[in-house]
């Protein structure tokens, strides 16, 4: 019996603690409501179930090696350009490499540090919610800008909310020193990451491409092998 329940509990991920409310909501629903009125028991059930599923917060296995950048999210990598960074995070006029990942309603939406380093800016700047699909987003949506000072300079990530999501939750402070695939925030619903990378980042990641947050390998500097242990959290 203990083996059964041992497999059990490593086949469901634990939830954040920012769903327990979404998740008691309609449960409290469900018990009390669906005592008088079934129908809506099950309806409860589901949207709990649903909300469950979608604060999600597994454990990934992430790559060390100081050349290495990990994805910071679940999702499609939507593009891949050469552009700036937005002011806010203080990067300068310089072209930077930027990997973007849209993660829809059904990825984990708990975001990671791409590589380890200390959080020397975070910067939340309001704006729209358009498609987070869209490239403009990364300028004129709401969002939250970390600046990360890492082995290999300094390491934008932002994240941008989207035409659903309206709720960016920022997990990490200024002074912060992080680990590659430390936990460093969230967005409730679909929405999208942006990395900025400096230009000698050689981008192994293609558009199209899924990414799973902590673990895929969205770019390396240099051309060495680099260290292939990895952290388990």
């Amino acid at each position: 019996m203990g083996s059964i329940i041992d497999s059990i509990r490593k086949g469901f991920a634990p939830v954040r603690r920012e769903g327990f409310v979404f998740v008691a909501i309609p449960l409290f629903i469900a018990l009390f409501v669906g005592w008088y009125w079934p129908p809506v028991f099950w309806i409860g059930a589901i949207v709990a179930a649903w909300c469950a599923y979608f604060f999600r917060d597994p454990k990934r296995v992430t790559p060390i090696a100081p050349d290495l950048v990990v994805s910071p999210a679940d999702g499609r990598v939507a593009s891949v350009a050469i552009t700036v960074a937005p002011r806010e995070l203080g990067l300068g006029e310089t072209s930077r490499r930027r990997v973007s990942i849209f993660m829809n309603v059904f990825d984990c939406h708990v975001n990671r540090a791409p590589v380890a380093g200390a959080v020397t800016r975070i910067a939340y700047t309001p704006g729209k919610f358009l498609n987070a699909e869209l490239d403009k987003a990364s300028e004129g949506n709401e969002r939250n800008g970390l600046v990360l000072d890492s082995a290999n300079g300094p390491i934008g990530v932002v994240q941008i909310a989207g035409c659903v999501a309206r709720r960016i939750v920022c997990f990490v402070k200024e002074g912060d020193v992080l680990a590659p695939g430390e936990r460093i925030g969230l967005i409730r619903c679909g929405s999208r990451l942006d990395v900025y990378l400096p230009v000698a980042a050689n981008v192994l990641v293609a558009e199209g491409q899924i990414a799973v947050a902590g673990e895929t390998v969205l770019a390396r500097f240099g051309g060495g092998e680099g260290d292939t242990r990895v952290r388990i959290d």
